[in-house]
């Protein structure tokens, strides 16, 4: 314990929380689309993703567009620190040089930290998700929602949904690792591109495109079963395999795909806001320098969004 590295754990919560901030609306409105149209919600009140922004923003007002941050914060302080910091330290146990890393010891650490993060913030994550999904109609601060769901619905409410993150924790890493690599390898040798941000760029939006189209299915059931309160009676879905024959079998097999785009365009957004964060927190000496510099990245999302909103509604 006296040789664990405590910085790896403290930039990677840092980072994630800065990368949640900025990108939070784009995953309301995946939440959302996820939600709807189920049999006993039938209404489909979003079209899309931008259709979502819009139309939240007009209705509910721009503060609307992070409700449930203050959990997804939290989810992230601890999720993201637990996630990146094992991350690292597994990967020391096995090598000791950046280049003697292999593809099975990367995806290996990074589903283990992915599995072990999720399960351990599953509480934050429900309330995240009925946050979003039920807007101002959820009243009350963070803890008095926490203590609410306890009091009604038990532990197992706090945890409802933990299998269906942990395998969508373990598939996003299983796969996002591996395409990640195996792009910028092909795009470096190639000739197109040398080892570049713009490589980065590519290869973090194409990791994010296939760790979108496998676990988007998984995400759907996620968010509707951590949506659910089940206070009597049986759940709507059982499990992840129920979940996703119910919602192919009612609602069509493109259902599994709701909020898709949002999925895609907030993964590679998200990995590259951390990744550049991670390195540009090692620049500064000092923890108040790199609190200051998180806090400017965590400012400047809500005015920029304003901003546009403002734009597009008054043209």
């Amino acid at each position: 314990m006296a040789n664990l590295n405590w910085k790896p754990f403290i930039y990677g919560g840092m980072a994630s929380i800065v990368a949640e901030f900025g990108t939070f609306p784009i995953d309301l409105t995946k939440t959302r689309l996820q939600v709807q149209g189920q049999t006993h919600c039938a209404e489909v009140r979003y079209r899309g993703m931008f259709h979502a922004l819009l139309r939240i923003g007009r209705e509910e007002g721009v503060r609307a567009l992070y409700s449930g941050i203050s959990p997804a914060l939290l989810r992230q302080a601890s999720y993201g620190t637990i996630k990146i910091g094992t991350y690292n330290t597994l990967k020391k146990l096995f090598v000791s040089q950046p280049e003697d890393e292999t593809m099975v010891i990367n995806v290996f650490c990074g589903v283990v930290s992915g599995v072990l993060s999720s399960c351990l913030a599953n509480p934050t994550d429900v309330l995240k998700i009925r946050m979003q999904a039920q807007g101002s109609l959820l009243q009350g601060s963070m803890m008095a929602n926490f203590i609410n769901i306890y009091q009604t619905e038990g532990t197992r409410g706090l945890w409802r949904g933990v299998i269906p993150t942990a395998q969508r924790a373990a598939i996003v890493v299983g796969v996002e690792l591996p395409v990640y690599d195996i792009t910028k390898k092909h795009l470096i040798l190639s000739g197109l591109m040398g080892d570049t941000i713009l490589t980065h760029f590519i290869s973090s939006f194409t990791c994010g495109l296939a760790g979108a189209l496998a676990s988007n299915p998984v995400d759907v059931v996620r968010t509707r079963m951590m949506n659910q309160r089940v206070l009597a009676g049986n759940p709507i879905y059982k499990g992840t395999l129920d979940g996703v024959m119910q919602t192919w079998k009612n609602e069509g097999f493109f259902a599994l795909y709701k909020g898709f785009w949002p999925n895609w365009l907030r993964l590679g957004p998200w990995n590259i806001i951390v990744s550049f964060h991670l390195i540009l927190l090692t620049q500064f000496s000092s923890l108040k320098k790199k609190l200051l510099f998180s806090a400017s990245f965590c400012l400047i999302n809500p005015l920029y969004l304003c901003i546009i909103y403002h734009l597009v509604t008054n043209r």
